[in-house]
This record gives C-alpha cells, sequence and structure tokens, in this order.
C-alpha cells in the first residue's frame, strides 16, 4: 500500500469557479483544479505523493491519516 493511501482525496465541482477542485484535507492546503474531473483526481493523487515525499525529505512526521474514517457516510448524515 502507499502511503498516499492513508489520505482521503476529494475532488468536488465549485458553482462559484465553475470547475473541479480536488482537496486532501488534513495533508495539504490548497489542491487542484480543472474542467475534467478525472484529470483533477490523477493531478491530485500526484500532488499527494509530491506532499508526502517533501515531508520524507524535510524529516517531518505525516500528519494523521484521513481515509478509512468512512468520511462520505458522515457526509451523508450532515446533509
Amino acid at each position: 500500500m502507499k502511503e498516499s493511501a492513508l489520505y482521503a482525496k476529494i475532488v468536488e465541482w465549485s458553482e462559484e469557479d465553475q470547475c473541479f477542485v480536488g482537496s486532501a484535507p488534513g495533508l495539504l492546503y490548497g489542491g487542484c483544479h480543472g474542467t475534467d474531473e478525472k484529470e483533477v483526481f490523477a493531478e491530485l493523487c500526484q500532488i499527494v505523493d509530491e506532499a508526502i515525499e517533501l515531508y520524507h525529505q524535510e524529516g517531518k512526521p505525516l500528519p494523521p491519516p484521513t481515509a478509512g474514517r468512512d468520511l462520505a457516510n458522515a457526509l451523508q448524515q450532515i446533509a
């Protein structure tokens, strides 16, 4: 398993920006955006891998994992 699997990756449509926005809460601020949902997800996965590599290069511990917390169901209960 890659370390990136420990972090939830979210791609959602932004009405305000009129594009898809990708983020990885808990791991990095910001993210990526674009008009193709699959391309945004692929770019987000690459960004997550690069962020993890930077943590390792700088000798910093990774933030706590965000995957595996059943976020999808938790978000449905909020709606």
